[in-house]
């Protein structure tokens, strides 16, 4: 998208017209145009984009008026002004509005941008789900229009630039397009992360009679103070390069029972999560949570089946020998619409022990079984600011 190659819609799919721009990129790369891109291709095609995108000034933004996610060329676009219907991020060159259209329909909002000035000229319109009017000109300028109506509000944005810039902000519109989201979940923000909760609540593993504990790292990340009840403040030690780990500590913790890390675990797909929920879900209690469970691959698109609940991010998977299996690790979904339930990823046992030798924690338990894996697990409470 960011090097000219693809104008299509981003769906996640591999289409026809994906396969032709990976070929149109390798031609150009003199590479052999296979359609598919080896690790060094796609590095090239990674600095490229990045390259394209610092030198427009590329940044997610949240528009505070009409709560649409846009994604803005801003070095060529400085100037922010707030309208009644949205905002207009201009300058000489390039103007950029987003609105926003209540009690009304797609097609009569269409009509309307088509209608806007009498210099506007269509060479090619089209209405579906969303519009978009891709190839209009208005005296020497090209102008682009997008905009997707729910519950009768249509939030949209319009694109004006001049025409001796196409070569650079054509392949920015089609970004712009992608990166477009009129209606947002309320719990992501506009660069697709999600917005985090005040005070936050997961599980932990406790690892070592030091005190170590293992988490996961979005339970943890900029917390201002990180309890664990019953046990103490614990401070944030290391987080691991995938993401997915935190090692926490409390300092001076007694009587702490580690979870058993050491064995061959069985090879059965069956386990029990072993969690301590959040407390909306079990009327603000503080219970440790047993459920069985059956766990999918690591690359599963449904990898725990029931689905864990909220607390359950850093949540043991025990198998049948009463082993550490599994660690789970609960993401926020990010589509478009309305806010979805966060999806699981498994954290393998090899990981987890690789990351611990990693940090110089040595595994100090060998007791296995339900009870003992309960007594290694503990709330977490991240308070953020």
């Amino acid at each position: 998208m960011w090097t000219g190659d693809f104008n299509g819609v981003i769906n996640g799919e591999y289409s026809d017209r994906l396969v032709a721009a990976v070929k149109a990129f390798q031609t150009r790369n003199n590479t052999k145009p296979t359609g598919v891109l080896n690790p060094q291709e796609r590095a090239i095609l990674a600095n490229s984009a990045k390259l394209l995108r610092e030198e427009v000034g590329w940044r997610l933004v949240n528009d505070p008026v009409t709560g649409a996610h846009l994604g803005l060329p801003l070095k060529y676009a400085t100037q922010t002004t707030a309208l009644r219907t949205g905002t207009r991020w201009s300058s000489g060159q390039v103007q950029i509005a987003a609105f926003t259209v209540t009690d009304t329909t797609l097609e009569a909002v269409f009509e309307q941008q088509k209608k806007t000035t009498p210099a506007r000229r269509l060479g090619y319109n089209m209405l579906r789900g969303d519009f978009s009017v891709p190839s209009a000109t208005q005296g020497l300028r090209k102008v682009y229009v997008r905009g997707s109506i729910k519950d009768g509000q249509v939030r949209g944005i319009t694109v004006l630039y001049d025409q001796a810039m196409e070569g650079t902000m054509d392949p920015v519109v089609v970004a712009m397009s992608s990166a477009f989201n009129p209606f947002p979940p309320d719990n992501v923000a506009a660069d697709g992360t999600p917005r985090r909760r005040r005070v936050d609540y997961g599980s932990g593993l406790v690892v070592s009679n030091a005190g170590h504990i293992v988490t996961d790292r979005q339970v943890v990340d900029d917390c201002r103070t990180i309890v664990v009840p019953g046990i103490g403040r614990a401070e944030h030690v290391v987080a691991d390069q995938t993401g997915d780990l935190a090692l926490i500590r409390v300092y001076g913790a007694r009587n702490l029972k580690p979870l058993a890390l050491i064995g061959n675990r069985a090879d059965d797909d069956a386990a029990t999560l072993i969690s301590v929920a959040d407390p909306q879900r079990q009327a603000g209690d503080d219970k440790v949570s047993v459920v069985a469970a059956r766990l999918g691959s690591a690359t599963s698109t449904r990898p725990v089946e029931p689905m864990p609940g909220l607390g359950f991010s850093g949540a043991a998977a025990i198998d049948a020998n009463g082993r550490l299996h599994r660690m789970v690790v609960l993401k926020a979904s990010v589509v478009a619409g309305p806010a979805a339930a966060p999806s699981a990823t498994l954290v393998p046992h090899d990981r987890l022990i690789n990351f611990l030798e990693a940090n110089f924690v040595a595994r100090t338990s060998s007791e296995t079984g339900i009870e003992p894996a309960k007594a290694a697990v503990v709330r977490v409470i991240c308070a953020r600011k």
